[in-house]
């Protein structure tokens, strides 16, 4: 499993914005500028992550993107998939009967264990922990 360029900034925009000072905001060019993110991806990551609920943004002169809520309340899990989607390792993890071997594969139990290691330990890490 590999999370997407678009993830991994994501990820780096929101470490970034808990950084900041509670109240304060952050500009897009900013974000980008220090991140090393392309201003165009920016934008379309900042829209996504406003649409799951993770930031929120003020436009005009004042305005910028900051933390819908505590870093401490926000986790990798909750960016990863806000961005990717859903954590599979296979299709068949989230919707057995798309595999015509449900009823007797081997793997689909290891599958199973591993999506659920891998998200509990997602879902553990908040931003408070890696800020």
């Amino acid at each position: 499993m590999q999370i997407t360029r678009q993830a991994d900034y994501a990820l780096r925009a929101v470490k970034y914005l808990a950084h900041l000072a509670p109240g304060e905001k952050a500009s897009t060019s900013a974000i980008a500028a220090e991140q090393r993110i392309p201003p165009s991806f920016l934008a379309k990551i900042i829209s996504q992550l406003s649409i799951a609920g993770l930031i929120h943004t003020v436009r005009g002169a004042r305005g910028g993107v900051f933390l819908s809520r505590s870093a401490a309340d926000i986790s990798i899990l909750d960016v990863v998939e806000a961005i990717d989607g859903p954590i599979t390792m296979n299709e068949c993890t989230t919707n057995p009967g798309t595999c015509s071997f449900s009823s007797d594969c081997v793997l689909h139990d290891l599958w199973c264990s591993i999506r659920s290691e891998l998200t509990t330990k997602l879902k553990k890490t908040t931003f408070s922990k890696i800020a």
